[in-house]
């Protein structure tokens, strides 16, 4: 690294610190710098192999990084842009379909939580993941399913994000004006742990902008985007273009954050609602045209292809007879790989039994699981703990948006410094200082909230109280940068020296079993506990023991896999040699 580069991560990691101190005591900061280059990793004395970059903060997975081309001729870093001059639209446009998307999707985030934590309170967020949620997904995706069987892609697209935009703006100029006469009045003599279900049905309009945000979340890069970018990109293109289109995607929470910061703090909450959902409705439609524009883009460019090959096919025939029959097949087997289409390898889908199965047999994949399910674990078991000191320390609407816009920018700044330094650590230290980075950074600093939580006294004192919101929210950042930056890297790693029906069916069950018993089991572990404890505060105790066997297992399914996989590499470099 030179002197230069070092110094602007130096000043990065400076002005991302202050970015959260001042977010903690209500400030405001301007937005922050851009992302640095990207260094691929590998392990020290194997073989470079391939490893999958970190996803964009929107959920999505930006190609390896090795992958990409240089740029060739033309003015600009090498390798720093590698976009052709005559590619630039495409490009540019499907860059601002997904800055767009990622826009969307972090205001809504940032707004739900501000609407369920300051009415239901945080409580409550445990029983919507699992109550409202889930089945909530599971039935926009079977919709989603039947209408893609129908619909043309074209307006599939327009047909599913159309809706998400009219309810944001539905919900911001109509709804929320008119929440004190649509919503429910309070109930009486409820009981403390189950006053947050009913909160969430008396606040409906509130508990339903967070579900239709959670969907969009599952919706706008993971399905729209990606799957708009892998029809119409070609696979060399992709190599080059996708880890931009990850640096692109990482500005926008940097944007969105400081933009709700900016918003919040000079309007009141229901004047800078307004503003904000203007600012979705306008980004929305950018998405769109966005879309559309890379149709007509895509079109022009088959066409031309098209008529390109009518000629060149017009002129063969017409020189056929001149030609040698040798000439004449390869002309044709040329014009057959130019039309030929690359075939995807289609994830196996598994039921929660399959994957069981295939986990019980696979000590290997069994260890990966692990280590997913102790992510996800161990952000449920902080996340609504550290919302609900910020409703503490924050209780109007206004300032606990305003919070949230900085915490997104940080969470940005912090990710893209993270993708810089945090590919250096499997680089120089190997496989497991990498896997073993992400429980040690979230271990170590949610231990020390769960110590102002249980024996600070947040409730009786404010220096307490703003102590554990500072430590809770440095937590939750770098929880959040070393995932993408050092967790799904490791994780990812740890696929490579398997068979590929392995790595296929071994990420599908997974999918299934560790991602989603991560977010569901640990908002159904909360539920009993805020039931029996009348808040998530009061089970402080419970689930800083819960959190701390999660983070013990976590390290230890390190260790083992970190042996494992070690053995599976001289396995197959030993391979290798015969293959050949």
């Amino acid at each position: 690294m030179t002197r230069r580069s070092a110094a602007t991560a130096i000043a990065l990691a400076l002005a991302a610190c202050a970015q959260l101190a001042c977010a903690a005591g209500g400030r405001q900061l301007p937005a922050l710098g851009r992302r640095p280059g990207h260094d691929a990793s590998w392990l020290p004395g194997e073989p470079r192999l391939e490893l999958h970059a970190p996803r964009a903060l929107g959920g999505a997975r930006a190609a390896p990084p090795e992958l990409v081309a240089r740029t060739r001729g033309g003015k600009g870093g090498a390798g720093i842009m590698p976009v052709y001059k005559k590619e630039f639209p495409m490009f540019f446009t499907f860059a601002a379909m997904m800055f767009f998307t990622i826009f969307i999707f972090t205001m809504a985030r940032d707004t739900k939580d501000t609407l369920i934590v300051t009415s239901a309170g945080a409580e409550a967020i445990a029983f919507l993941k699992v109550y409202f949620v889930i089945p909530a997904s599971m039935l926009f995706f079977l919709l989603y399913a039947k209408m893609s069987s129908v619909l043309s892609k074209r307006v599939l697209f327009a047909s599913t994000m159309i809706p998400f935009i009219a309810f944001y703006a539905l919900f911001g100029f109509v709804l929320y004006p008119l929440r004190n006469t649509i919503h429910l009045a309070e109930m009486a003599n409820v009981p403390q742990g189950l006053s947050y279900l009913v909160k969430l049905a008396q606040y409906w309009s509130f508990t339903l902008y967070y579900i239709v945000s959670e969907l969009f979340g599952s919706v706008g890069v993971p399905l729209l985007f990606w799957q708009t970018a892998n029809d119409l990109v070609g696979v060399e293109q992709a190599k080059r273009w996708y880890p931009l289109f990850s640096t692109f995607g990482n500005l926008a929470p940097i944007v969105a954050g400081q933009t709700s910061a900016l918003v919040n703090g000079r309007f009141e909450y229901e004047a800078g609602l307004r503003i904000l959902t203007a600012m979705i409705v306008a980004a929305g439609s950018g998405v769109l045209f966005s879309f559309f524009s890379v149709q007509r883009m895509a079109d022009a460019e088959r066409a031309a292809k098209a008529a390109a090959a009518a000629q060149a096919a017009a002129a063969a025939a017409a020189q056929s007879a001149a030609g040698s029959p040798a000439q004449q097949q390869q002309q044709q087997q040329q014009q057959a790989e130019a039309g030929a289409l690359v075939p995807k390898k289609k994830k196996p889908k598994l039921s929660m039994a399959q994957s069981l199965a295939l986990l019980a047999r696979s000590e290997y994949l069994g260890l990966v699981c692990v280590l997913v399910l102790s992510y996800g674990l161990s952000i449920e078991f902080t996340e609504i703990m550290w919302k609900a000191v910020i409703k503490k320390h924050l209780p109007e609407r206004s300032a606990y948006m305003r919070f949230m816009g900085q915490y997104s920018t940080a969470v940005g700044v912090t990710t893209l410094l993270m993708t810089l330094l945090g590919s250096q650590i499997p680089k120089r230290f190997g496989w497991k200082a990498g896997a073993l980075a992400t429980p040690i950074v979230i271990g170590s600093l949610s231990w020390v909230f769960f110590a102002y939580i249980t024996f600070g006294k947040v409730e009786q004192s404010a220096s307490a109280l703003r102590m554990a919101v500072l430590v809770g929210t440095v937590q939750n950042v770098l929880s959040k940068a070393v995932k993408y930056a050092l967790f799904d890297p490791t994780k990812e790693m740890a696929y490579i020296p398997l068979d590929e029906d392995s790595k296929l069916k071994g990420k599908a069950a997974i999918d299934v079993l560790g991602a989603r018993l991560g977010k569901s089991g640990g908002a159904l572990i909360q539920q009993a506990i805020v039931v029996y404890t009348g808040s998530i505060l009061g089970g402080a105790p419970v689930i800083a023991s819960l959190f701390s066997a999660v983070i013990i297992a976590w390290i230890a399914s390190v260790n083992k896999l970190n042996v494992l996989f070690k053995a599976k590499l001289k396995e197959r470099s030993a391979a290798q040699p015969d293959e050949s």
